[in-house]
């Protein structure tokens, strides 16, 4: 390799947008001396390079050595360029190309950077409940199309003031196109209302929820992905009226801590389990009850397990610092509808549960709940996959053609495919109302216009009279596929561990209707992709 200047022009695919990756790429630029520009794509990033081919290896080799955190890196394409004579590196405007393959990132936890400028009373952000930069905060559920540009997300409301302006025009600050980029003069901001939505006259409304939430009153709280109710965990009297009020008997509630030894004092936890508590995606995580706590009984009645979070907003962080042993931070909805994510719909909603709604202006695009984890036979294993790792791929052996599969009934999820990925959406839940099938479409037809996905195919389930079937059914442009219930479950663990041999699948997650017209549930199928054989089951029982 000789120093006579060469032109390369990449194509990156993968999480590369909104992670900090353009301006990863500019530092990287400049360390080995390279002009050119990069922008974001409908594709991914495009990076254009000139200069010294060993100085173009170099760069390419710290690609996914170096990357920002929150990059995933899936695919580089690499061809030559013609020689253009750029005279340095620059960043320029994103192009929106006819193809859409890039990757979001899901909302992670705020970074630690981030906190101890909130926490930093001579920070101009002190205290400021929606900091984030380009290593932190929220992309899926503000994004309403690609690229991934602030004219895009739900923050084109807010026009950045000139300090921030000039944070997100500065390459060498951590804040460099980072589209939430906001601050106390410019951002979203909080507010106290009644249960009736009425806005509270009050000096500061996340100290007087504090207060409260103390006292024992129910406080909605909008956070990223959704609304939660939360009261105090240690106050039996408020656990008892939040079960009344919201019709749960005996389900679990879900708890926040500060911190893991906060953890640590109401529960058992393993080293792994460590681990997925501070993972970036900070899910709820299932730990056994340790035997004398100061927790409610109310909170998980008659159960070995405690469901726990630590905070992964800034807000949970200003909450959590006023020294809870632990919040209850429950879906805030009805009884099987959809969490509320709108201001008036919150309060038109869950005016009969919460006293006090603690709201902010940042609209929420799309829904997302708290994902739920256990550690179990050395594997993190999803109980809930939504809120942090959604609309992370599950990456297939084979490519396939583009499939809409929309789920059965019960805990419904949608899946769209696109070649070697499957994008399983967030928790959607139960699909026996309204609110719970329009969120199911409006799911469909954000996943389809972001991923830009135009399906060949419909994947629905045996069962006529699912909603989900029923809207496959009204899809005559493209051909549908009736799949039995507890076959698509073995061949979607197949999928998931990239298994082609046939296999022995046992599926007992409950009842699915069978080719013969009767209710199975309890199988053992011998199967592969195409097809199966029902060696055994589970005796039916007699159902009215």
């Amino acid at each position: 390799m000789t120093d006579q200047p060469t032109a390369t022009r990449l194509s990156i695919n993968g999480i590369v947008q909104g992670v900090g990756f353009r301006p990863f790429l500019y530092q990287l630029a400049r360390q080995h001396g390279l002009n050119g520009e990069v922008a974001n794509t409908a594709s991914g990033v495009g990076v254009v390079l000139e200069g010294p081919a060993l100085s173009i290896e170099r760069f390419v080799d710290d690609l996914s050595v170096k990357k920002p955190p929150l990059a995933v890196i899936v695919e580089v394409t690499r061809t030559p360029a013609p020689l253009h004579g750029f005279i340095t590196f620059s960043i320029v405007k994103s192009r929106a190309d006819a193809t859409r393959a890039t990757l979001i990132s899901p909302d992670v936890m705020v970074c630690d950077d981030c906190l101890a400028e909130m926490r930093d009373p001579a920070d101009r952000r002190f205290g400021y409940p929606f900091i984030n930069c380009t290593n932190c905060g929220p992309r899926y559920t503000i994004i309403d199309d690609i690229p991934y540009d602030r004219p895009k997300t739900s923050m084109r409301h807010f026009t950045m003031c000139a300090a921030c302006q000039a944070e997100y025009d500065d390459p060498a600050n951590r804040r460099f196109h980072a589209q939430p980029n906001a601050c106390p003069v410019c951002g979203p901001r909080v507010s106290l209302c009644d249960a009736k939505g009425r806005g509270l006259a009050v000096d500061d409304p996340i100290a007087e929820a504090i207060r409260r939430i103390r006292q024992g009153h129910i406080v909605a709280v909008k956070g990223l992905g959704g609304f939660h109710l939360a009261v105090d965990a240690t106050n039996a009297e408020a656990v008892t009226r939040l079960r009344r009020r919201k019709h749960r008997e005996e389900k679990p509630f879900a708890l926040m801590c500060h911190d893991l030894d906060a953890v640590r004092a109401i529960a058992r936890v393993a080293p792994e389990e460590d681990h997925l508590l501070l993972s970036i995606q900070r899910p709820i995580v299932l730990l056994r009850k340790r035997a004398e706590t100061a927790i409610a009984t109310g909170v998980a009645p008659g159960n070995p397990w405690f469901g726990i979070m630590l905070p992964y907003a800034p807000l949970h962080h200003l909450l959590m610092d006023a020294g809870f042993v632990a919040l209850v931070m429950t879906s805030a909805n009805l009884r099987d509808e959809p969490i509320a994510i709108d201001n008036v719909e919150a309060f038109a909603r869950l005016g009969d549960i919460a006293d006090d709604f603690l709201v902010h202006d940042r609209d929420i695009i799309l829904r997302s709940d708290d994902s739920i984890v256990r550690h179990s036979a050395g594997q993190r294993r999803p109980i809930r996959r939504s809120r942090g790792y959604v609309p992370v791929p599950v990456f297939l052996k084979h490519a396939v053609p583009s499939v809409l599969a929309c789920g059965a009934e019960l805990k419904n999820t949608i899946c769209l495919t696109r070649g070697r990925q499957a994008f399983v959406s967030q928790h959607i839940g139960d699909l026996e109302n309204r609110a719970a099938e329009e969120f199911f479409r409006l799911t469909i037809d954000h996943l389809k216009r972001i991923l830009d996905i135009t399906p060949e195919f419909v994947a629905c389930d045996l069962h006529p009279d699912y909603l989900s079937t029923r809207y496959a059914r009204t899809l005559r442009d493209i051909p549908v596929v009736a799949v039995q219930h507890h076959h698509a479950h073995i061949a979607a663990c197949m999928a998931e561990n990239q298994i082609d041999a046939p296999v022995i699948g046992l599926a007992f997650d409950g009842t699915g209707l069978g080719p013969d017209g009767s209710i199975w549930g309890g199988e053992i199928l011998v199967a592969d992709y195409a097809g199966y054989t029902r060696a055994a089951y589970l005796q039916p029982v007699p159902m009215p």
